[in-house]
């Protein structure tokens, strides 16, 4: 074989080489199955999108958000944002919601939903559920591989992987369809933790998987929605919730707005 021949079969293949590194790496087709019956990534960026630009807004900056949802083994099925790219979001916020989705599915039942909002006050020192948060922690290869250029898009390379990690405040909740299965969790992350929760919650009503059976809080037709019971104690810093459940009151309006949210279906 003449050297002319081997150089451009050597080109050749370089270019193939390069062709392969450049190209975007398209959905897992396995997703299909433990993912199919959860949103789409253009049903989740439809609906928090849309649950970000509310009417009277949510109580928080009034920030673009991402969002994360996950299945019930805790596969990343969807990575989304409401802005224009993935920079008009805080950056951190990615994993952060979907460290919110992996909790709110992994610490609720078929009979009792745990949003992220009711773990806070369970988990400081003395709470019944003190350690929890670092129980699970986060798969660091699934939340910060792969190309950032990917990053909210159908492509995410959080997409197919189990992410793990544990959130305590606002902004994660599970989802059940219309039978009452629980499906796996959502997440929402990227303005103060009592607007994440509420925009979640928006979020889950807009996919309409919040046939929620049962929960902890005190409203049963909110029964998985932020707990603003804590009040001020001497020597604590956090004050004490008188449910256990309790969440820090961010703003007023938030908390007028949280109990203003749809009921569950």
């Amino acid at each position: 074989m003449s050297k002319t021949r081997i150089l451009s079969l050597v080109l050749t293949f370089a270019a193939s080489l390069s062709a392969v590194a450049q190209a975007p790496i398209g959905p897992n087709p396995a997703l299909s199955g433990p993912c199919k019956e959860l949103p789409t990534h253009k049903d989740l960026q439809t609906a928090l999108t849309g649950a970000v630009n509310v009417a009277g807004g949510n109580g928080g900056f009034g920030l673009n958000m991402w969002a994360t949802v996950v299945n019930r083994d805790g596969i990343v099925c969807a990575v989304a944002f409401s802005g224009a790219n993935r920079g008009d979001q805080w950056p951190g916020s990615r994993v952060i919601s979907a460290q919110k989705a992996n909790t709110a599915n992994a610490f609720s039942l078929p009979k009792l939903a745990l949003s992220t909002a009711q773990l806070y006050s369970a988990v400081q020192p003395g709470g019944s559920l003190y350690g929890l948060q670092a129980s699970n922690p986060v798969n660091t290869e699934v939340a910060y591989g792969g190309n950032a250029t990917n990053f909210g898009q159908v492509n995410d390379p959080m997409v197919g992987g189990r992410i793990g990690g544990v959130n305590v405040f606002g902004g994660g909740l599970a989802l059940y369809n219309k039978a009452g299965t629980l499906l796996g969790g959502l997440g929402v992350s990227g303005d103060s933790s009592c607007a994440d929760h509420n925009i979640a919650w928006r979020t889950r009503h807009t996919l309409n998987l919040d046939f929620v059976p049962a929960g902890v809080g005190p409203d049963s037709t909110r029964p998985d929605n932020i707990v603003y019971d804590i009040t001020p104690a001497t020597g604590l810093l956090m004050g004490i919730s008188a449910s256990g459940w309790g969440h820090p009151v961010c703003s007023q309006a938030a908390e007028t707005i949280a109990g203003q949210l749809p009921v569950v279906q």
